[in-house]
């Protein structure tokens, strides 16, 4: 299991490094170094971390994010969704190789913690959430049950609410005000998402009509 993780954060790693890189023309770019070096070190460090913790979900995390038991609204999302990604990830390049954005370089220093920031938070909702699989679907085979704990008592998709500061902190990391302007899309991608898995957690999960009339808030708590 610790050979396909390696395996799967290089193949992340090197494809994000080359798409970004080449969409620039250029390899001189600072701050996607800092995030790849970064995310090939705090990927094998996380996944080792959750291998200790709860290796049920590490092997759940490292399946496909298309899987033939999730609702084919999600199949049909995360179609979109990587589309999306592909396209925001060719923009900040494209920024990159027309000089287009000059961003300060404080600004770049927070985008880095904002980056770190993310990857703390997706630890804590794992460590209180052995379910959080990557695609939407009932895990009925693992007696699948709601969780109300850490994260989750302040808003209901926790994971979604990390995601904001990986959408915010990476084009800042790299100095694109483009990639900036265009990281709200997601959070459009991130509400219909809820809706999906909202729907199938009301119609299967036992328990968690009632979790949501208790806690309120799916992304942000006090707005949505």
């Amino acid at each position: 299991m610790i050979a396909r993780l390696v395996l799967q954060n290089t193949i992340f790693v090197v494809g994000m490094g080359a798409l970004l890189f080449a969409s620039a023309g250029t390899m001189h770019w600072p701050g996607a170094w800092a995030m790849l070096i970064t995310s090939a070190i705090l990927g094998p460090l996380s996944g080792w971390w959750l291998y200790r913790l709860d290796p049920a979900l590490l092997a759940e995390r490292l399946r496909p994010v298309i899987q033939k038991d999730q609702p084919p609204a999600d199949k049909a999302f995360m179609a979109v969704f990587m589309l999306v990604m592909l396209a925001w990830l060719i923009a900040i390049g494209l920024d990159r190789r027309y000089l287009v954005s000059d961003m300060p370089l404080a600004l770049q220093v927070l985008g880095f913690l904002l980056f770190l920031l993310c990857t703390l938070f997706t630890l804590w909702v794992f460590r209180e959430n052995s379910f959080a699989a990557p695609v939407v679907k009932l895990q009925s085979e693992r007696a699948q049950r709601v969780i109300s704990m850490g994260p989750y008592t302040h808003v209901r998709h926790p994971m979604y609410s990390g995601m904001i500061l990986f959408f915010t902190g990476m084009p800042l990391l790299l100095g694109s005000w483009w990639g900036l302007a265009i990281a709200p899309v997601f959070l459009v991608l991130f509400a219909i998402r809820i809706r999906i898995e909202e729907r199938t957690l009301r119609e299967g999960l036992p328990g968690y009509a009632a979790y949501a009339a208790q806690v309120r808030y799916r992304l942000v708590p006090g707005i949505w």
